[in-house]
């Protein structure tokens, strides 16, 4: 069994990863750090607190880490998630509680206890990664591999170059991307063929649970985003991909490459520069990721989602 430490910024796509790494026979979900990203820190937070809440997963510490990017201005994408940062389903107020420490020293705390076998899963902009890198470089050995959601090698989503989660704090992904440790990247170019088609939400359906409910909730309002802001049919949803990659490498198909961030681009800040034919001569510093077995990947999210049946608090 993997352990892994989820930082994400819920978000509806990360609202299903957290239901996925709290539930995966295969991993073992250690704590929940919040970023700002999709919304803002303060909204991002009670968004993990509320899917927490709705699905019963009581034992996982959540903390709220950085509620800015290292240097920039911050952006949200309320276009795509809304003005809570989780729009669609009704949610109640969550009953659980934060833990009582920020999340970059959550961060650093879990690794510094660890044995070298956690798993950081970053599924927003990588600011809470690397301010713990930055502050604890003790923590860094300790790291048995980072597997994030960011980037693309080809195009972007924010903006015609860069991802949205880059483009965020593209200076804290650059320094995740430079720390030494194993980095797998799964960006645009996996996530955009994990579409939860008509299908796919007539099988979350059918589950009839209160989980199966909000998930179906959310792909709703996701999805009409998604059709209105890129024209998809169905809505990708990115961030359980990552998550899909620790439980099964299988899923995905990836090859070894140099990615460098675009800084000081005056089109291209940002951009994942993936160097996928060596033209640069430097070594590979991330696994990327190209393909999805996307009739594997949904089997493995709905088998998660089963498992929280009829028990789980009600929506």
């Amino acid at each position: 069994m993997q352990r892994i430490l989820l930082d994400c910024d819920p978000g509806h796509d990360d609202a299903i990863a957290i239901l996925l790494a709290a539930r995966s026979p295969a991993l073992q979900l250690e704590a929940i750090t919040t970023v700002a990203g999709n919304q803002t820190l303060e909204k991002t937070t009670r968004n993990a607190l509320r899917v927490c809440t709705v699905a019963g997963i009581r034992n996982v510490p959540i903390a709220a880490g950085m509620d800015r990017p290292l240097v920039r201005d911050q952006h949200i994408a309320a276009n795509i998630h809304g003005a809570s940062g989780l729009d669609g389903p009704s949610l109640p107020e969550p009953d659980i509680a934060l833990a009582p420490i920020h999340g970059v020293d959550l961060i650093i705390e879990k690794l510094l206890a660890s044995n070298g076998d956690l798993t950081i899963v970053p599924t927003g902009p990588l600011t809470n990664v690397a301010a713990a890198l930055r502050r604890e470089p003790r923590i860094i050995p300790k790291i048995q591999q980072i597997v994030l959601m960011g980037g693309a090698v080809g195009l972007g989503n924010t903006t015609p170059a860069a991802e949205f989660n880059i483009f965020a704090d593209p200076e804290a992904a650059h320094i995740v991307f430079s720390c030494g440790r194993p980095i797998t990247m799964i960006g645009l170019d996996v996530t955009h063929q994990a579409q939860a088609t008509s299908e796919i939400r007539a099988r979350i359906r059918a589950l009839g649970s209160p989980v199966a409910r909000l998930v179906d909730d959310l792909l709703g309002f996701f999805g009409e985003t998604y059709l209105k802001v890129y024209g998809f049919p169905a809505p990708p949803v990115h961030d359980p991909c990552a998550v899909a990659w620790v439980i099964d490498p299988t899923l995905i198909q990836s090859r070894p490459m140099n990615v460098t961030i675009e800084l000081r681009g005056e089109w291209t800040t940002g951009r994942t520069v993936c160097d996928r034919f060596g033209q640069t001569g430097k070594p590979a510093n991330a696994e990327v990721g190209l393909g999805l077995d996307a009739p594997r990947f949904w089997d493995v999210v709905l088998e998660a989602l089963a498992s929280y049946g009829a028990s789980a608090g009600a929506v």
